[in-house]
């Protein structure tokens, strides 16, 4: 499969500013034949509490996918606040350009950054086919978090992690990508957000990790967007599903003790 991350300048709450840094990648990615587009958390907005500004009851950044999807041939994806009434939930979809494939919403809400004042956790571990892959998602904060990429890996051998993970924290990032890619024998891609948005900043630090936890090379894609930062950047990558063939040459999976770690959280 050929997927790219979009490692963007998210231009602050102005969704039609982002689409059009979408679109522009687009046009270069269609001539690559890419098949996956990959966008970080909160792709038109930033990571904003104004949830008054940034939530959707249509589904209007997914719409917008939908349309470019099929425009371009290109699976999107990308992330967006869903209105759920009291509460917001932070939410990445995928798109292919037959239709939506995956909706998730994060699990964990981002005490640290407030994020649970306006945001309510999702109770769901979706997973989907595509380009060959079993596909999974968790969002930003959830990369701290191992149980859940443990019970996806039942049936997922391709990890999407989009994000909004500021640069004074890239250390942690990077660590934990690897590690949930060596935990769980399935290839990471993780997604970030790039420069100043908002009253932060981001360094980046996109990067796909293979079943054995090495980075692999990306090419570097020129895109012509407006007031571009040195940290943005359009990263693709070639690679097929062989995580099948990495779990039987190492096969830790088979030692794990579900029922034992099921009773230890239970005690």
């Amino acid at each position: 499969m050929k997927a790219a991350l979009g490692q963007i300048n998210i231009i602050w709450e102005d969704k039609d500013a982002n689409l059009g840094r979408v679109r522009a990648a687009l046009d270069v990615l269609a001539s690559e034949g890419t098949e996956l587009f990959l966008l970080p958390e909160m792709s038109l907005t930033g990571f904003s509490m104004h949830t008054e500004r940034t939530k959707e009851s249509g589904r209007e950044t997914v719409a917008r996918m939908q349309e470019l999807a099929a425009e371009y041939g290109i699976a999107i994806g990308v992330g967006w606040a869903k209105d759920a009434g009291e509460k917001c939930e932070n939410h990445y979809s995928l798109v292919s350009p037959e239709g939506e494939i995956l909706d998730y919403a994060k699990l964990h809400p981002f005490g640290f950054g407030f994020e649970p004042k306006f945001f309510r956790g999702g109770n769901e571990l979706p997973c989907c086919s595509y380009g060959g892959f079993e596909i999974g998602v968790q969002i930003c904060y959830d990369l701290r978090f191992p149980e859940p990429f443990q019970i996806l890996a039942c049936q997922a051998s391709f990890f999407i992690v989009p994000a909004n993970w500021p640069a004074v924290r890239r250390e942690a990032w990077n660590c934990l990508l690897r590690a949930r890619a060596m935990e769980t024998q399935a290839y990471v891609a993780g997604i970030n957000c790039a420069g100043k948005v908002g009253k932060l900043y981001y360094s980046g630090d996109s990067v796909l990790y293979d079943p054995e936890g090495n980075a692999l090379q990306a090419k570097v894609l020129d895109v012509p967007w407006p007031e571009r930062c040195p940290e943005e950047k359009l990263l693709l990558y070639e690679f097929y599903d062989d995580t099948k063939k990495y779990r039987e040459s190492f096969p830790v999976r088979a030692d794990r003790r579900e029922e034992l770690y099921s009773r230890l959280f239970q005690a």
